[in-house]
């Protein structure tokens, strides 16, 4: 697949699934095989069902995010993405209570596309921005005066 084909899929995996929230997207875009390493996750993900779970938390807690595609930049059967996700928080999010925050976070994402779909994913976000926009962690001027 081309270089443009690829981006167009990592392209479809923010738009309608995370964006949409269209999960079955999910099966269209992810190989049943599919990995992916988050560090702000406790375990990677597997596969396109749990690529749904991971849209149904985010979405669940911020569910008017939106997530603005950057760049984007493509070589081989790799896909790199920068991108600002937006939303605000007004359902629970790792046992933190909806703040009704709006939160601003910066990330990249770099996909292997392997016969059409993506492969493997990794993930790097500012979650401690976002934990920090949502009240549950001190931002560090707030830590240095107490």
């Amino acid at each position: 697949m081309s270089a443009e084909e690829n981006k167009a899929i990592v392209r479809r995996s923010f738009e309608d699934l995370l964006n949409q929230g269209d999960r079955n997207v999910a099966d269209e875009v992810y190989a049943p095989d599919f990995l992916g390493h988050d560090p702000a996750m406790p375990e990677e993900m597997r596969g396109p069902e749990d690529a749904k779970q991971f849209v149904s938390f985010y979405r669940s807690a911020f569910p008017d995010i939106h997530v603005t595609i950057e760049d984007q930049v493509a070589e081989g059967d790799r896909v790199v993405t920068r991108f600002t996700t937006r939303g605000t928080h007004q359902g629970e999010l790792m046992g933190i209570p909806p703040s009704g925050k709006r939160v601003e976070m910066s990330g990249m994402t770099m996909n292997r596309v392997s016969g059409g779909k993506i492969a493997e994913e990794w993930d790097n976000y500012d979650a401690l921005g976002m934990m920090q926009q949502i009240g549950a962690i001190p931002e560090q001027e707030e830590q240095a005066s107490s």
